[in-house]
């Protein structure tokens, strides 16, 4: 259809009466496609946040979805209006309507599948995936008017002309953008899947975290590798080929990536053996905190004070790491003090233990406990020790209110602590002086 001849179709259908059909048709699929699409996405929000209320990837993942149903439901009123009205008068201005809510569902379509791969939940999208989505509306558009206009024809006879050497073969242009537009589509459906399912899986609460996490990895994995074998076959490329690329690669992991092939084996074996979990209090090297992602090159832990420290997946497995929640999650803490010489211990061992109890986090079974460590020159060294069940929140906000308690304790005069020891300096001081205050008596 050339742009003349198109403008003439469309005058003549505007000076015709069956116009009003066509635009009464245009009007309603409007209308009714989205009076359709906000009742459904009213029901889908409702149900969605019932059936998973903590779930807020998955409920904002559906209402991403609820988008695309409104142009969606256009289209296909258009559709049928168009098959209808064809039987009995020229449907030119349907004929452009039809492609134009085509487009529109294609790019909601595409920021929908760009948006759930790449923007998670609630996470702001950048500057830069915005202007990507920006440039594909062009396009698409662009790609739309060539079509309406009629030249769309023209430039695919051109790319089906206009060949390029790829070593000893000529490969016409139009191919090579169909093979890639084809990996793009089928990548980003396996990836778009692989988030699905890796939602799906989370959600389920009777396995554990490790195997989600493990199952959600490999299925992503193998969607990406099915993807990309099935959009390399539809084009016509040999996939023998690929056993010279897969002994490259073997090559290239022995030499220079045996590192990051190595944090990639471990991250599986980590997952697969349950050593650490999501949620774990675990402290490898100089590093502590909560293991909040599991990923298959690196583990990221969340310290206490709040900043999130990125390691290796091989250096959980090479390095000693002490796993505070992996047979209990109740760890001990303790405080020590000295008290006098002269207080009675069958007094203030029951206050101690009175004091720790009276914690809100310090478990009553197994309770609280006071044992006598030595005896220092200045007196009794007795130890307090308490256990917590929730290592994630650390022991520091537990030993601190004790000691505070102690203290008042102390103010009161129910315990009195040991006076300092002391030292050979200081007790030559106190004999100098003294030996000062006689000489100077017996002068007088």
């Amino acid at each position: 259809m050339r742009l003349p001849q198109l403008l003439s179709d469309l005058i003549g259908d505007l000076q015709e009466p069956g116009v009003l059909w066509q635009a009464v048709a245009i009007v309603a699929s409007m209308v009714l496609g989205w009076a359709l699409a906000r009742v459904i996405r009213a029901q889908v929000r409702q149900r969605s946040a019932v059936a998973n209320p903590g779930n807020e990837g998955r409920n904002a993942a559906v209402r991403s979805f609820t988008r695309v149903l409104g142009p969606l439901l256009i289209l296909g009123a258009l559709a049928l209006s168009r098959y209808i009205l064809a039987h009995y008068q020229h449907v030119n201005i349907l004929n452009v309507a039809v492609p134009l809510a085509s487009s529109f569902v294609l790019i909601r379509t595409a920021f929908y599948l760009l948006r759930r791969v790449f923007a998670r939940g609630s996470e702001q999208l950048g500057a830069t995936f915005q202007t990507f989505e920006k440039v594909f509306a062009l396009v698409v558009w662009v790609a739309v008017a060539l079509y309406i206009t009629g030249v769309w024809p023209d430039i695919l006879h051109y790319l089906d002309r206009t060949t390029l050497p790829i070593g000893r073969n000529k490969v016409a242009l139009a191919d090579i953008l169909q093979a890639g537009a084809s990996v793009v589509v089928l990548l980003m459906l396996a990836l778009w899947a692989g988030t699905a399912l890796d939602e799906r899986l989370m959600g389920v609460q009777g396995l554990n975290m490790s195997l989600r996490v493990v199952l959600a990895r490999v299925s992503r994995a193998v969607l990406i590798v099915v993807a990309v074998l099935v959009s390399l076959s539809m084009v016509g490329i040999d996939l023998t080929v690929l056993s010279v690329f897969g002994g490259a690669l073997g090559v290239g992991l022995g030499l220079g990536l045996q590192k990051i092939a190595s944090n990639y084996v471990s991250g599986f074996v980590i997952l697969l053996e349950r050593s650490l979990s999501i949620g774990d209090m675990i402290t490898v090297d100089k590093y502590s905190g909560i293991v909040s992602q599991i990923n298959t090159r690196y583990t990221v832990l969340k310290g206490l004070d709040g900043i999130d420290t990125v390691l290796p997946n091989e250096m959980l497995i090479s390095s000693v790491v002490q796993n505070q929640s992996l047979s209990s999650r109740n760890i001990r803490g303790s405080t020590v003090l000295t008290v006098a010489y002269g207080s009675d211990l069958d007094v203030v061992i029951p206050l101690l233990q009175s004091v720790a109890a009276g914690v809100p986090r310090v478990l009553e079974t197994p309770g609280p406990g006071v044992s006598l460590n030595s005896f220092k020159p200045e007196g009794f060294e007795l130890e307090l020790g308490f256990w917590i069940v929730d290592p994630e929140s650390g022991r520091g906000g537990v030993i601190s209110e004790i000691n505070q308690r102690i203290y008042r304790l102390v103010e009161s005069g129910d315990i009195k602590l040991a006076k300092a020891a002391l030292t050979a300096e200081q007790v030559d001081r106190q004999i100098a002086t003294a030996l000062g205050n006689i000489s100077q008596t017996v002068t007088n």
